[in-house]
């Protein structure tokens, strides 16, 4: 099976602009080549799903407070310029009205870009008015589902979700050392291996895992990809995606990389 080739701004253009934020996003489509957006989510105590990478506020908005603990109000009046470090270590973005986006204003605001949505929160469990709210706007087509942890990701797939699903972390270990016959036989199996180059011993940026994985019909991405020569390396070995901070940097140096379209 072949799969389209994404190139996804990792927490938007994050080597620019303050991750997670909508003017990240917005940067990250204006380069040419990028095809989808990565991030994050935690949910509000009011059941907002709040796109973030960390479970709060203290290293992007200078607040020891985690997001299921506030509301979406006093969540959005954290300032999260103040967490972009440039390198001569100022803060060029704090007090400048960047904030923390609900996933649903993302996906107002952009409509027909691709997501990849990484859901962080366990507890309490955010599955159920996340894909609510996803069914509402008629988004599962263009939003992936992730997740490092199985119990979240099965959760997503028992309640019959219509979008692409990524595999956890311990079904990727299990893809790893399990023969395909098996890994055929077990249930809610994902759409797409999305996995750094290597786990301590084990490499997962190599042909044998790449292959393993499209004989299976997932798509495989690899994260998070900030070197062009690196890039063009997973590419040419069968990546079917790479994940970069730096879109600006990566997108030129994979323009003249064939592009799968189907």
């Amino acid at each position: 099976m072949s799969h389209a080739f994404r190139l996804y701004a990792h927490r938007g253009a994050s080597a620019e602009l303050p991750e997670n934020t909508l003017p990240a996003f917005r940067r990250a489509l204006e380069i040419p080549g990028v095809d989808a957006l990565e991030l994050d989510v935690h949910l509000t105590r009011d059941g907002h799903a709040l796109v973030s990478h960390d479970e709060s506020a203290a290293r992007m908005g200078g607040v020891d407070a985690r997001w299921r603990e506030l509301d979406l109000a006093d969540a959005q009046r954290i300032d999260l310029g103040h967490g972009f470090v440039a390198p001569d270590g100022s803060r060029p973005h704090a007090g400048k009205g960047f904030r923390a986006p609900t996933l649903e204003e993302l996906l107002v605001e952009l409509p027909g870009v691709r997501l990849n949505v990484d859901i962080k929160q366990a507890r309490p469990p955010m599955v159920a008015p996340l894909l609510r709210m996803l069914r509402k706007l008629k988004a599962e087509d263009r939003v992936t589902l992730a997740s490092f942890q199985t119990r979240t990701l099965l959760a997503v797939r028992q309640r019959g979700y219509g979008g692409e699903t990524a595999l956890a972390q311990n079904e990727v270990g299990a893809l790893c050392v399990l023969p395909r016959r098996v890994i055929e036989a077990l249930p809610f199996v994902g759409d797409a291996a999305q996995v750094p180059v290597r786990v301590g011993p084990i490499v997962l940026g190599s042909e044998r895992f790449i292959a393993k994985c499209h004989a299976l019909g997932m798509r495989v991405d690899f994260w998070t990809i900030n070197d062009p020569a690196e890039a063009r390396r997973l590419i040419a070995l069968g990546a079917d995606g790479i994940m970069t901070d730096d879109p600006f940097v990566m997108a030129p140096a994979l323009r003249e990389v064939p592009r799968r379209t189907n």
